[in-house]
């Protein structure tokens, strides 16, 4: 029988974004075809992110708010306190994963976890993530360099919203957000890391 490949966890607590991205980088360029892939679960003081290619015209009012650039795809979005933010780091050729159906792992494990809460939650295809009556519960933020994806999938979980009307979200300008607190019981981004962990796995 073939050994499912390793995965290894890792909880970073709460770290400043940029020490994590560069953390990450080091990691996907030392791969080796041996590596391990590992999930790493974090929450991050506040921060604006804007995608390698996104318009800073997405960038209302950023305030005190500090804004990175960095190499992902996709537009702004908004880190804080209260939201589980877990950074895949997976060598996608060997799951066979393309990135359209990590982007899908992702989002399906998100929804099935949220539907044991009683929340009806479901992606788009237009736009990555996991929407809730229209609100944006979870954004997905990836990259992958030499088979290696890295980056995110962001989930809120209890939160200030605020920073959110500072920005367009993802690039939208009309696109509202949401978080599990305000949707059902679930206020502790840990407890939502444990039930999202076996669900996530179960779809790499």
């Amino acid at each position: 029988m073939t050994q499912e490949p390793t995965v290894i966890i890792r909880d970073l607590g709460r770290r400043p974004m940029p020490d994590v991205w560069a953390q990450m980088q080091s990691f996907t360029a030392a791969r080796r075809p041996d590596t391990a892939d590992e999930i790493w679960f974090v929450e991050h003081p506040p921060v604006f992110t804007l995608g390698m290619r996104g318009d800073r015209s997405h960038l209302i009012a950023p305030g005190d708010i500090p804004v990175v650039q960095i190499d992902r795809g996709g537009q702004v979005t908004y880190h804080g306190p209260g939201q589980l933010v877990v950074y895949v780091l997976l060598d996608v050729r060997r799951r066979q994963l393309s990135v359209r159906n990590l982007v899908q792992a992702l989002e399906s494990a998100v929804v099935d976890t949220v539907a044991a809460y009683g929340v009806n939650a479901a992606p788009r295809r237009d736009a990555p993530g996991v929407y809730v009556a229209g609100k944006k519960l979870a954004a997905i933020g990836l990259r992958v360099r030499r088979n290696g994806s890295y980056h995110w999938l962001a989930v809120n979980v209890s939160m200030d919203l605020t920073p959110f009307q500072r920005i367009h979200p993802c690039g939208f300008e009309d696109l509202e957000v949401t978080q599990l607190a305000d949707l059902c019981e679930v206020d502790d981004p840990q407890r939502f890391r444990t039930d999202l962990e076996p669900r996530l796995l179960s779809r790499l």
